[in-house]
């Protein structure tokens, strides 16, 4: 390719990642040039709270799917007992139960007036010592059961990884299989699971919604609250810049966990050679991971269906069918564009060929590490100056402001969601041979005509697993939709939210089936990857 065309498609990956890049950037530039007095006045108030307990949440979750995680990743490997086989991949269902539909179905089975307490109270007496719900222990509980599945999987594949050596050397060594897999496994896993964990907390700081059921403040409930109470731009922005601090503590947490150290297993080929549990101990291995899935996702799916199906009080069909063409218009168009960004990432770093448009790639698919919130807040703070160039040119109608809620609305999904569309597309282009593109090259095929009618044709299925991805995700997004869209535009996600607040679980039930079912989508692809890894070799 000549010279001209490399430095094109590196200026046009570049442009690209710094558009994805540009609210974080935003929220970035103004929180490194604070205003003295807006940091008084929330450091006088509830921002030294929010630190701390922001931190306890993220530290209890971060443990808790850590514990979860490993020990069921643990049990389902290196044991067989009844149903373990089932186990193995249904123990990833509650990835299709977003935390703010599992926090109210929590709260309604699990609260005061709920059957669990009421049943308590009838047994041991009405003032009988229950734990509190609504309180920082019930939200790290919640989360932890809705997000342990990323530390599960981190734990699988450490396992898969590293045990039919290693751990079979330890034994040899005279080391029991407890003993084996603490000294031996999980230092070896400690990269996999620093990553899953980190995952999981990144989704914790998200999180402003099912937080609030349990009375928990955060920054990132702050940043909320400022935005949509009081409006006040400049404080949800310094709170945006808190949050993003942080992202970049856990990301630094995660790569000093990992540390320098590399982790090589050699002579594999060989599969963990898995004991059954005999008895009563089989039996009771049965028994947790059934517990852990009737929390997780059976009792809340149950619920759920039981209000759906029983109550008098069924939420109105015209506004749940325009609700959810909200949902499904706002979702397509995110999808859309988040696949168009990725192929012109992915195809445009291979026609570059430089290192400068492999790091701008990076650059562009980073805004899934990057929490909600900030990425909210960069977004508004961009609409908010197109609003006002606008005008300052005499275009002052409100329906202006609109328009660029909603596509700010879409442009914070693809900052968002970007990297879930590029993964499956630039798999699916690592299939194509170099050779394939030389030869195109050397028959006089420019860089444009050669991602036209190369690239394109053979990326189709990759974009599609992406846009699947990428718009059930905006399907359940919450945080994004909530601080940005224009008033009386409403989403699944917000209905749900909104009947939850108020305490009309049975008025939710049905939108959020209708998300749980969505998100079953990309959950089952995940089941038939851990099943089988060739089944569905996008997934990554």
């Amino acid at each position: 390719m000549p010279t001209g065309g490399r430095i094109g498609w590196t200026a046009t990956v570049v442009a690209v990642a710094v558009l994805t890049a540009l609210p974080v950037l935003v929220v970035a530039r103004e929180g490194l040039s604070p205003d003295p007095e807006v940091w008084r006045r929330l450091w006088n108030g509830p921002l030294p709270e929010m630190i701390l307990t922001t931190l306890g949440l993220l530290l209890g979750v971060g443990a808790g799917s850590l514990v979860l995680g490993v020990g069921l990743a643990w049990l389902v490997s290196v044991y067989r007992f009844p149903g373990s086989g089932m186990f193995e991949w249904m123990l990833l269902l509650p990835l299709a139960m977003p935390a703010y539909v599992l926090g109210f179905v929590f709260l309604a089975l699990f609260g005061f007036a709920g059957p669990v307490q009421t049943g308590w109270r009838a047994l041991f007496g009405p003032h009988a010592w229950f734990p509190e719900v609504r309180s920082l222990g019930g939200a790290v509980f919640v989360l932890s059961f809705s997000l342990y599945p990323y530390t599960y999987l981190a734990a699988k594949a450490a396992i898969a990884e590293h045990a039919p050596s290693t751990f079979e050397a330890a034994r040899l060594l005279g080391d029991g299989r407890l003993r084996a897999g603490w000294r031996v496994m999980l230092p070896l896993a400690r990269p996999s699971l620093a990553a899953g964990a980190a995952v999981a907390m990144m989704e914790t700081l998200t999180d402003f919604a099912s937080v609030q059921y349990f009375n928990v403040q955060t920054v990132s409930v702050g940043v909320y609250r400022i935005w949509r109470g009081a409006f006040d731009r400049e404080a949800a922005v310094e709170l945006a810049f808190v949050v993003l601090v942080f992202a970049l503590l856990v990301i630094a947490a995660e790569r000093g966990l990992r540390g320098r150290r590399r982790f090589e297993q050699r002579g594999g080929g060989r599969e963990l050679r898995p004991v059954t549990l005999p008895g009563r101990k089989g039996l009771a291995a049965a028994a947790l991971c059934s517990a852990v899935m009737t929390l997780a996702f059976f009792a809340p799916v149950g619920q759920l269906v039981w209000w759906a199906v029983g109550s008098s009080s069924a939420p109105r069909l015209d506004r749940g069918l325009v609700y959810a063409s909200n949902s499904l218009g706002v979702a397509l168009t995110a999808a859309a564009a988040a696949v168009g960004v990725a192929i012109l990432l992915a195809g445009g770093a291979r026609l570059a060929g430089s290192r400068v448009a492999s790091w701008a790639t990076r650059l562009a698919t980073a805004g899934y590490a990057v929490p909600g919130p900030v990425v909210a807040i960069g977004v508004l703070g961009l609409v908010l100056a197109a609003a006002r160039l606008f005008a300052s040119f005499g275009w002052d109608d409100p329906r202006v402001l609109v328009g660029f809620s909603l596509i700010g609305l879409v442009y914070a999904y693809v900052v968002r969601f970007t990297a879930l569309a590029f993964g499956p597309v630039d798999a699916s282009l690592e299939k194509i041979t170099p050779n394939v593109v030389d030869a195109a090259h050397t028959l006089g095929a420019g860089p444009t005509r050669v991602l036209r009618q190369i690239y394109l044709p053979l990326v189709r299925a990759g974009a599609a697993a992406g846009g699947l991805l990428v718009a059930v995700d905006a399907l359940k997004e919450l945080p994004i939709v909530l601080l940005i869209r224009p008033f009386g535009f409403t989403t699944l996600s917000v209905w749900v939210w909104e009947l939850a607040s108020e305490s009309r679980w049975s008025m939710a039930a049905i939108p959020a089936m209708a998300i749980v079912g969505a998100a079953m989508i990309p959950t089952v692809v995940a089941m038939r990857r851990l099943r089988n890894p060739r089944a569905v070799p996008w997934v990554s």
